[in-house]
């Protein structure tokens, strides 16, 4: 992009931000033909009748190739029925053919009976105008409005998957920097819980070291309290000799016999 373009798209940017509007063009409904029509059939036509003018013949004038200004003939198919009858003649009778091939604007036909609305033998010339009468035509008009129907739904269907394609595609760098910022987030986070974890059991452990030597110190005393406090089962008897003997108390030289109790 040139200098001159970026700063025309600075230009637009900055007076759309700034007035918050954007320039559209007014389009006039004046000059409208017939308004745009994406899938309904209209009621008010007669879909079985249309016009066409015959652009050339084959020798025998059985075989026409028609010209019509609707395109609505792509629809037939060959081997349709359909009538005709020429046009602003007084006689209302139709002749009857049937479709040989389909071209954009173009179809040929081949006549099977001209009884009915031009004489026999009679030269059949090119640039006539036609008028022609199909009931299958209006089926197929029909079944092709209702088939225009699903496809304009499918379109919906594509146009919305495509704008959030690209919705994502235009926004894939904020998309991608609020993705990393939510899981920096999260890591900060678990950090912080990981680091309170340690600094809890650190804690943990310096408070069950000074409950380990109080419970050492308790323990011992209860050990001391316990053995003072034993109870015994049994007295012995001692011999007066081997008291008076160790308490330097004057005794006889043969112990004395024990005494019963």
């Amino acid at each position: 992009m040139n200098r001159f373009g970026e700063y025309l798209l600075l230009t637009i940017l900055f007076s759309t931000s700034a007035f918050g509007t954007i320039l559209a063009p007014v389009l006039k409904d004046e000059g409208v033909v017939t308004p745009d029509n994406n899938k309904f059939i209209d009621p008010n036509t007669d879909y079985t009748r249309f016009y066409g003018r015959v652009t050339d013949r084959d020798d025998t004038g059985r075989i026409l190739k028609v010209k019509v200004e609707n395109n609505n003939t792509k629809f037939l198919k060959a081997g349709d029925v359909i009538h005709f009858k020429i046009n602003n003649q007084d006689k209302g009778y139709f002749c009857k053919a049937s479709v040989r091939s389909i071209e954009d604007y173009y179809f040929s036909v081949y006549v099977q009976d001209y009884s009915g609305c031009w004489e026999e033998g009679k030269y059949f010339p090119r640039g006539m105008q036609l008028n022609f009468k199909s009931n299958r035509m209006a089926d197929r008009v029909f079944e092709a409005s209702k088939y225009r129907e699903l496809l304009l739904l499918r379109k919906d269907g594509f146009l919305t998957q495509l704008n959030d394609l690209n919705n994502f595609l235009w926004t894939f760098d904020q998309q991608k920097l609020k993705t990393v910022a939510t899981f920096d987030e999260q890591i900060n986070e678990l950090k912080r819980q990981k680091q309170l974890a340690i600094d809890n059991l650190i804690q943990k452990k310096q408070e069950s070291m000074v409950l380990q030597t109080e419970l050492i110190k308790k323990l011992d005393n209860l050990d001391t309290s316990l053995d003072h406090y034993r109870i015994e089962r049994k007295e012995y008897l001692t011999d007066r000799w081997h008291i008076d003997h160790d308490s330097d108390l004057p005794f006889s030289r043969r112990p004395q016999e024990i005494k019963k109790p």
